[in-house]
């Protein structure tokens, strides 16, 4: 994987925000395990609730055209006109993403390609709920 590559993306899909309230725009690319990249960006409301992140848009993109594993997702974040910060998923997406998630997909929270974080979805939510919850 070529994690800067993937940044570079996420930044670019950033530049798609549509943020017209918070003035925060999110970029997402989630890289599945076809190879193939699903880009995000967060698409606000003036309904809030109705608002979609980023890291959402790409998943449900990505499921909708069949993708169910994932090795990793980058995240490019900030005020709009600023450069990106390093910032993490919100407790839903990391919920949603978690669904699809074997224990190993790493999250890269991008400031830029040469600057970010690397971690992985299980260390951000290491206690999460899920279908085993269920059973």
């Amino acid at each position: 994987m070529d994690e800067r590559a993937l940044i570079k993306q996420a930044i670019e899909a950033r530049t798609r925000a549509y943020c017209p309230y918070s003035g925060f725009a999110v970029g997402a690319a989630l890289l599945g395990e076809s190879g193939r990249v699903y880009l995000g960006c967060n698409v606000e409301n003036a309904s809030y609730p109705a608002t979609n992140c980023a890291e959402r848009t790409a998943l449900f993109h990505a499921v909708s055209q069949g993708e169910r594993q994932f090795i990793a997702l980058a995240l490019a974040a900030g005020k709009q006109g600023e450069a990106p910060s390093v910032v993490s998923p919100c407790g839903i997406c990391l919920q949603a993403l978690s669904e699809f998630d074997r224990g190993n997909m790493v999250l890269l929270l991008a400031a830029g390609p040469d600057d970010y974080h690397r971690i992985t979805l299980a260390q951000l939510l290491p206690h999460r709920f899920g279908s085993a919850q269920l059973k």
